[in-house]
Order: structure tokens, then sequence, then C-alpha cells
């Protein structure tokens, strides 16, 4: 068995690929919080229109509940 441990380890192909899949993976979380962020911050501001009120309250709040939701995602999909 550890002829085939070592040829796993040699095999550059092998790590190649994982690079790649490693960084398809890590981008699309960063696309996934980057959604999550804008919609939440669209929604904030659609609410403060609705209420017309003078100061963004619901912008602040909510983009502040997407940057966490965010990276609550982020740190549950790092974990597993």
């Amino acid at each position: 068995m550890p002829e085939q441990e070592s040829s796993k380890k040699r095999n550059p192909k092998r790590l190649q690929n994982k690079g790649i899949q490693d960084f398809a993976r890590y981008s699309g979380l960063a696309f996934q919080m980057i959604g999550i962020i804008l919609i939440t911050v669209w929604g904030g501001v659609k609410l403060d229109k609705l209420t017309g009120w003078h100061t963004p309250v619901f912008t602040i709040v909510l983009s502040l509940l997407g940057v966490f939701a965010a990276i609550y995602t982020a740190i549950k999909d790092f974990i597993k």
C-alpha cells in the first residue's frame, strides 16, 4: 500500500485538479456571500422607500444582518 500512497502524492495532475476544485469552491462561496449581502441591502432600500423615513433604518439593519448571514454561511461551509 505505501506504493499507492506515494504515487498519489507524486501525481502533479491530481494536485492541479485539486487546486482548480478549491478555486471553484471558494470563488462560488464568495459569489454566494456577495449575493446575500446585495439582496439584503436591496430589501432594506426598498423598505426605506416604502416607509418614507429620512433615516435609512432598514438599509442599515438589513445590511448588517446580511453581512452576518454571509459570514455564518461561509463558516458553515468551511467547517464542512
